[in-house]
């Protein structure tokens, strides 16, 4: 982690439910395809993820909240994380908090594109959720 980016270790799991669970939710609202293969590709671009953000995510942890009996159960939990996570990395810094946003859009945008076509109705509106949470902050 970057001398500028000071985490508590609750700050921490909600960078990490934010994160893999627009993962999550992205793949409990897949109506065609396969959700495994939506969960997996976007799971593989957030490990791709750099910087502190990179180290971050790649903690070998359990993310709480990313699991629920209904896609609005996870978006519960998910989505308030996103703007949560975006307003506390601006305040501390904002290139890392870029780097978080462009981290889950990538790996939001990999998952959708699991597909041999663009991304489903379903998938575009939890897409457009999901951005519109991170753009909250």
């Amino acid at each position: 982690m970057s001398r500028t980016l000071t985490l508590t270790d609750q700050e921490k799991t909600t960078v990490r439910t934010a994160a893999y669970g627009a993962i999550t939710l992205l793949a409990a609202a897949e109506a065609a395809g396969s959700p495994h293969r939506v969960a997996a590709t976007g799971s593989i671009a957030l490990a791709s993820a750099t910087g502190p953000i990179g180290h971050l995510l790649a903690e070998k942890t359990k993310v709480p909240n990313v699991d629920g009996k209904s896609v609005a159960e996870i978006a519960d939990h998910v989505l308030p994380a996103l703007t949560a996570t975006m307003t506390l990395l601006a305040e501390q810094d904002p290139a890392a908090a870029e780097n978080f946003r462009s981290t889950v859009l990538v790996a939001v945008d990999a998952a959708a594109r699991t597909r041999q076509s663009e991304p489903g109705p379903t998938s575009a509106e939890m897409i457009r959720k999901i951005t519109q949470a991170l753009d909250a902050a």
